[in-house]
């Protein structure tokens, strides 16, 4: 006798379910992907990394509200029973993760940083099997392992490495924080949660502790309207602060919270790290940034894993 675990719920059949899925977490990469090469961008026209991470959130938070109360407000509507969740995610998935990971490249290499701190399938897996006592299939697991090998190759962490202590403890806080994000994001969902709905409430959790930390008035305005190199063009800094607030962030979680409507989070979360692909292509493409042969190689291996795991969608069940 097999007993079903709540997780992610189709709103079509299974096969139609799993392709909008895929293709929800593609575009969801593809803008996370492009998010670094944009923050790049405005820290390098002195906006501290604090503050970029306080004015994306901020931004984010302004703007999906705007949106909901004009489109949709009932999405804003909480059941008293939902409040603990719908702030663990804000203060993990919004404030956590996009601190402790900016903190970690302030001690660590990025490749070292990167891969600790995509190991969250991994994370993600071991929650599933320990706390929830639920019998994956072995391709998730074989996808995983494959997902973080190809990211150790991709980031080419044998290149000038480095470990400092609390730079690997931030780096691997992000890695939870981004473990906790999935797992909430699927547990957020309920069967008439709005993505839209729990993305706002989201921003604004995770806006709370990044105001208190740094203050709004010591925000450079001034540095907005530096003039950044992006590839061939010359923009104000603001234009990818905007980018990376509307595309990386609003329109990056709304398709990837999206998705866990129709995948688990442990096929979501290695299916997320494709993110890494995206990044290493928009830099190469915009930054110059060039893609040795061992990085492609780690490519073929990082997407492999992810064919993997969905070639076997996982069908929880507990002894």
């Amino acid at each position: 006798m097999t007993v079903e675990l709540p997780v992610a719920t189709p709103r079509s059949g299974p096969r139609n379910a799993g392709l909008a899925g895929v293709g929800l977490i593609l575009v969801s990469s593809a803008c996370f992907g492009s998010g670094g090469t944009a923050a790049k961008a405005v820290l390098a026209a002195g906006v501290g990394p604090l503050q970029v991470v306080q004015a994306r959130v901020l931004v984010t938070a302004v703007v999906l509200f705007a949106v909901v109360v004009a489109a949709r407000p009932g999405a804003l509507r909480v059941r008293r029973a939902e409040w603990p969740v719908l702030v663990a995610y804000g203060l993990l998935g919004f404030c956590a993760v996009q601190s402790c990971y900016v903190l970690a490249l302030t001690r660590l290499p990025v490749g070292v940083a990167l891969l600790i701190q995509y190991s969250a399938p991994v994370l993600v897996a071991l929650w599933v099997r320990v706390v929830r006592r639920t019998v994956l299939p072995r391709p998730v697991w074989l996808g995983a392992a494959l997902a973080v090998c190809g990211l150790a190759m991709v980031a080419q962490v044998w290149r000038g490495f480095r470990l400092d202590g609390l730079g690997a403890v931030f780096a691997l806080c992000a890695a939870l924080g981004l473990a906790a994000y999935f797992l909430l994001s699927e547990r957020g969902l309920s069967a008439d949660r709005d993505p839209l709905g729990l993305v706002a409430w989201g921003a604004v959790a995770g806006l709370v502790p990044l105001l208190l930390v740094t203050s709004p008035a010591a925000f450079p305005f001034g540095a907005l309207g530096t003039p950044v190199a992006v590839g061939p063009w010359s923009v104000p800094a603001l234009v990818p602060l905007l980018w990376l607030s509307l595309v990386s962030t609003v329109a990056a979680y709304l398709t990837n919270v999206a998705a866990l409507r129709h995948l688990p989070s442990q096929v979501v979360s290695v299916l997320s790290t494709l993110e890494v692909l995206v990044a290493a292509g928009v830099a190469w493409l915009l930054l110059g940034e060039e893609l040795v042969p061992a990085q492609l190689a780690g490519g073929a291996v990082l997407l492999a894993g992810v064919v993997v795991v969905q070639l076997r969608r996982p069908e929880p069940r507990t002894p």
